[in-house]
């Protein structure tokens, strides 16, 4: 048994860390590579990649030693169950079950296991207490609902031997045709495939065997013998991983037959568009990699891991989206080669097309993967939402300006910030602290010295409706009489390492335990530690920012946890690295669910760590950025990846969180953060201050209009965050998802539309640029948000001008978009304000806009308590209908909402006869006696269009109402 190290050794490690960590915090330093393993030096990886080459050398005369026993399938209520054989000699063959299953949702489901395993029937090395199945829970933390069997889905009678066709989707168009010998299945659409896997012949199930030891002397390697170097044990970093199942990582090649295009599996910092990672000019020679890890000051244009991992891949072209999302937790890689193909070879681009194939391979668990058939963006984006939760609909506040930096030193120097927002007249609506806010880095305590009235601090931020998040990660001081670290150790709620003893590593307060919150227990008590009365210090504006929770340990292999580490359940740390760190989220939400009774607001967490599922509960942004050009510009790409992956809450720190932004760059990090879904400025302790309030002028005041643009736009921020809480359309969408049909847009990742609003913005990101290059792919007329000049021409760029005081924004003719103009300190200060709607017309002089409000706090939307309006411009007149569902609260809170109303509307590009007119008639309710507003027309020359302004027609926000023209 491992004992507890001396003190000595203790303090030698100590001062170790302290010497590491100032090299952290040298400005300059970038990546370290020999910190994160390379594919070379990834026994699995090395060895699936080897694998597929051998695949590939040997061609045609290449057999697959998988093939399903036809005499074993089963197929009922819409599942297949079979055996799966994979031959490792003439006599010995691997049981691998089988089962596929056809969703009601129109999604299939494949899952390989191993029999082996699955009944225990293997040996452990080193008297490991580790679990003998391959994992298998990861759908506990990720899946949600959508797995309802297809009640239609048929297997075709009559097909070739060694073939099984199951008809299944909508209206049976969908087929999955699996070929038994080799075993590989196409899923097909309308007759065509779209998804093929194990087409190349990658499939590689790493089955159990018993470690034969070589006759001592014995060293030659003998022919055609697997190389078994990281078979049975791996080092790295000075780190030796014990692998006591050994092999057993799982691999299968994926292809997209005639896709060009392939999208998501976030967080890269990379081009939305996938590269190819075999080489060639501008191709990565790496696989891109999920492994969560805390990764100081990452590379860009890098297949590097990052924070996150969401293993969902979709593959794009016109007209068609398809999508493959693969359950797997455990450490995964993905190599991507495109390949052309034509009719005939001499007339290249003529009847060509292009495949891309993906090839996934996963250091342990099951081969567990879910294919979606499109055909849309939308279509994907909806399905892989039913199966792992739309995103949260946060509070309000938390789609505003958040203020942060490590640190705020003391709650004077907070209260000091926050009315230095109020005198420089910007808004915000939440102050962050880091680290020092605590006592000695120990969690749920509050430093005595620098923050003493953390009650009256709050209070102050509650007078303008703002609030604070404070930081609370999963690493918990070891020390004596910190009551949460002895409950801890007491209780058994930490994480193990290999012999079963509490895990010792090195994080921000030194020597360290993590809590595992896999354990019903362990979550049971980190959520009571959120009640008021538990974490004293505490008001109901206090939210929380869970960081390090890959889990980042400092003295740990690949700055994480050791893999052979031990969860409860006995599972390894390796089977579940990717989903930790929502496990600490998923409890901290419920934490803050919990906090006093009777009392139920909405969560607000933010992480740094994720897995698909994950936007259920919190937000997300990029991890630590350098202020340089070059981050600002990649942010766009990152946020916009993971919104089409299911996680559209993101954001990347404005500023840059390493070095010194110039006044040019942080004006324009400004400007660009004001899209991101997450809006938040953060820097290094190291860093210089730099509160908006602090820049001089003339950025000064560019920065504070930037973000007074951002809280004017709310009201169209807020439909847009509801929009992607029912049906997982990502809050800001990329060119792609917003044209499917224009190829030439495809690969565009550096702008952006605001939801379903129309708002088309291209922030700059290069340094001394004054203008932007647009990408338009429609004919539609779009407009200069502030000027209304009028640009026009489909699939081609048009310039639009953008000095360093301008934010290049155009809006697309055909929507209406719903402002709140009044400038407030908060955006909980403009709740009782009224609305301006902008009519922006199309080329049919019509529009569609929706509004979605609720209290922004609570959860009574859910019992009907919201407003949810469609706005409908045709034949000269707007008229606003209601688009909810009723509820037992829907006529409360319409009556709390009764005394809001529309101040103005805007109409861009009305027709020239309104010159003449001076009113418009309104009529709300159905009022048999209408009243009238008065208009005024303003004709503009020099490409801008002409404009009317409807002052004051005083209709309810809430109410059927029409305004005639």
């Amino acid at each position: 048994m491992a004992g507890r190290r001396p003190l000595s050794t203790c303090w030698t490690l100590f001062l170790s860390l302290v010497i590491l960590l100032g090299c952290f915090i040298i400005p300059g330093v970038s990546v370290k590579h020999e910190n994160f393993k390379k594919c070379s030096q990834s026994g699995f990886c090395k060895r699936n990649r080897a694998y597929a080459d051998d695949v590939s050398a040997k061609g045609a005369s290449w057999s697959s030693p998988y093939e399903l026993d036809s005499s074993s399938i089963q197929f009922k209520d819409g599942q297949l169950q079979g055996t799966i054989l994979k031959s490792i000699s003439a006599e010995e063959k691997v049981k691998l079950p089988l089962v596929v299953s056809f969703l009601e949702s129109g999604v299939a489901r494949v899952v390989i296991d191993e029999e082996k395993r699955i009944n225990g029937d293997i040996e452990l090395r080193h008297n490991s207490r580790a679990r003998k199945e391959r994992y298998n829970e990861s759908e506990k933390w990720v899946i949600v609902g959508g797995l309802e069997l297809s009640k239609s889905a048929t297997v075709e009678s009559e097909t070739e031997a060694g073939v099984t066709k199951v008809l299944y989707g909508p209206e049976n168009a969908y087929q999955a045709v699996i070929r038994h010998a080799p075993f590989d299945v196409e899923f097909k659409r309308d007759g065509q495939t779209h998804v093929q896997l194990n087409n190349k012949g990658y499939l590689n199930m790493e089955h159990w065997r018993p470690k034969v030891d070589a006759p001592e002397g014995d060293d030659e390697q003998k022919p055609e013998q697997e190389d078994e170097g990281t078979w049975w044990e791996e080092t790295f970093g000075g780190n030796t991983d014990s692998k006591p199942r050994g092999p057993e990582s799982v691999g299968l090649d994926i292809t997209f037959p005639g896709y060009n295009h392939v999208f998501g599996i976030p967080e890269h910092a990379d081009s939305m568009s996938l590269r190819e990672t075999r080489g060639g000019s501008g191709n990565h020679d790496e696989p891109y990699r999920l492994y969560n890890a805390d990764v100081f000051e990452y590379e860009l244009n890098s297949p590097m891991t990052l924070y996150g991992a969401i293993p969902l891949m979709q593959a794009h072209r016109a007209g068609s989206t398809v999508g493959v999302f693969w359950l797997n937790a455990a450490e995964t890689w993905i190599d991507i080669v495109k390949t052309t193909s034509t009719a005939n070879p001499l007339s290249l681009g003529v009847g060509s097309k292009m495949d891309t194939q993906s090839h996934w391979f996963s250091e342990a668990g099951q081969i567990d993967l879910f294919v979606f058939l499109g055909p849309t963006p939308q279509e994907i984006s909806k399905k892989y939402g039913e199966l792992t939760g739309y995103t949260q609909l946060p509070q309000h506040f938390a789609i505003a300006y958040h203020q942060c930096r490590w640190n705020y030193i003391t709650d004077e120097d907070v209260k000091d910030v926050d009315r230095n927002f109020d005198k420089y007249q910007i808004p915000y609506d939440v102050i962050w602290l880091d680290l020092e806010y605590l006592d000695d880095r120990k969690y749920f305590v509050w430093d005595p010295l620098t923050f003493p009235n953390p009650i009256g601090m709050e209070e102050q931020l509650d007078d303008t409706e703002r609030k604070l998040v404070v930081l609370i990660d999963p690493h918990i001081k070891n020390k004596e009489k910190y009551a949460i670290s002895e409950e801890l150790q007491s209780k058994n709620l930490a994480t193990l390492n290999k012999d079963g003893e509490i895990y010792e590593g090195w994080c921000w307060p030194g020597s360290s335990h993590w809590v595992d919150c896999f354990n019903p227990e362990a979550r049971k008590w980190w959520k009571s530690l959120f009640k008021y009365e538990k974490f004293k210090g505490t008001l109901s504006n206090v939210f929380i920012w869970n960081d390090m929770n890959e889990p980042s340990v400092f003295n740990g292999p690949e700055t994480t946890m050791p893999k052979d580490n031990l969860h409860h359940g006995n599972w390894e740390h390796r089977d579940i690295h990717n989903v930790n760190g929502i496990t600490l989220v998923n409890a901290t939400y419920d934490g803050l669910l919990e906090r006093k009774k009777g009392e139920l607001r909405r969560p607000f967490i933010l992480t740094r760590s994720y897995y698909a599922g994950a936007q259920r509960m919190s937000a997300m942004w990029t991890g630590d950025n350098q202020a340089t050009w070059e981050h600002l510009a990649m942010s766009l790409p990152m946020v916009l990846n993971n919104g089409i992956s299911g996680f559209p809450f993101a954001g990347a720190d404005v500023g840059g969180f390493f070095h010194n932004p110039s006044k040019d760059l942080l004006t324009r990090w400004y400007q660009t953060g004001i899209w991101y879904p997450f809006f938040r400025a953060h820097a290094h302790i190291d860093t210089r201050r730099r509160e908006p309030y602090l820049i001089s002028e003339p950025h000064r005041s560019i920065i504070a209009q930037a973000i007074r643009l951002r809280y004017q736009l709310l009201p169209a921020w807020y439909t847009a965050f509801h929009e992607a809480s029912v049906n997982g359309t990502p809050i800001v969408r990329p060119q792609f998802y917003a044209h499917p049909s224009d190829e030439a847009g495809f690969a565009i990742d550096d702008q952006l539309y605001l939801g379903s609003t129309g708002i088309l913005t291209k922030p700059v990101v290069s340094e001394g640029t004054t203008t932007a290059e647009i990408y338009i792919a429609d004919d539609e007329k779009y407009y200069d948000y502030f000027d209304y000049t009028v640009y026009q021409g489909g699939g081609k760029r048009h310039t639009v001008p953008a000095p360093l005081e301008k934010v290049p924004i155009l809006m697309q003719g055909g929507h209406v978009i719903p402002r709140k103009d009044r400038p407030r300190r908060s955006s909980g200060l403009m709740k009782w304000d009224p609305y301006t709607l902008v009519v922006v017309l199309d080329k049919n002089s019509e529009a569609d806009g929706t509004l979605y409000v609720d209290d922004g706090e609570t959860f009574d939307y859910e019992r009907g308590a919201y407003i949810h309006r469609r706005f409908h411009y045709q034949d000269s007149a707007l008229s606003s209908e209601d688009i909810g569902t009723q509820g037992p609260k829907t006529a409360d809170y319409q009556k709390a909402m009764a005394n809001v109303r529309v101040e103005r509307v805007v109409v861009v590009d009305p027709p020239k006869e309104w010159q003449e007119k001076t009113i418009v008639t309104v009529i709300e309710d159905g009022a048999k006696i209408a009243s009238t507003a008065s208009i005024e027309y303003y004709d503009q020359q020099g490409g801008k269009a002409p404009y009317a302004v409807v002052k004051n027609p005083n209709v309810s926000i809430g109410k059927n109402w029409r305004i005639e023209f």
